[in-house]
């Protein structure tokens, strides 16, 4: 990805290690989780934003990739670019990096904004909106070759 803003730094914790020596599957997604939510605060949807607002995003689909192993100590990073939107829904493109600059991992995410209030999905605030905006957006033609794959068992 070439055009992206990284949200999460990091190394491969002693306790993110599994029975086979490198970063077990729920720390990839807790890495990813950790990403969104940094994402999220910079571009506003901060504890204060979301007690006063009474608003808050959820996340609904996760489609997480495992390309490479990590291993203990090593560093990592997360970055972040939009595929698509509309008012209330973010299409996200993480991808997880080595430190030889390595793709090792994606995450394709849909996000949705929440009236907490009401219990149902609303639109962005143009605050959140204005946030967003700081993310860089690709066009379809420039997305990842796996953004938007299905999961199956191909047959021949």
């Amino acid at each position: 990805m070439t055009d992206n803003r990284t949200v999460w730094n990091g190394h491969v914790e002693q306790e993110w290690v599994d029975y086979n020596g490198h970063m077990n599957d729920a720390a990839y997604a807790l890495i990813f989780s950790r990403a969104l939510d940094t994402m999220l605060e910079e571009a506003g949807l901060t504890a204060r934003f979301i007690e006063q607002e009474q608003y808050t995003v959820f996340t609904l689909e996760t489609h997480l990739m495992y390309l490479a192993e990590a291993r203990q100590e090593q560093l990592l990073a997360v970055s972040v670019v939009i595929l698509d939107q509309d008012a209330k829904r973010l299409h996200l493109w993480f991808e997880m990096l080595n430190d030889q600059n390595e793709t090792i991992a994606t995450s394709e995410q849909m996000v949705m904004g929440m009236d907490q209030a009401a219990g149902r999905p609303a639109p962005f605030s143009e605050a959140l909106q204005r946030g967003f905006a700081r993310v860089p957006v690709l066009s379809p033609e420039n997305w990842p070759d796996k953004a938007g794959r299905s999961i199956e068992i191909k047959r021949k």
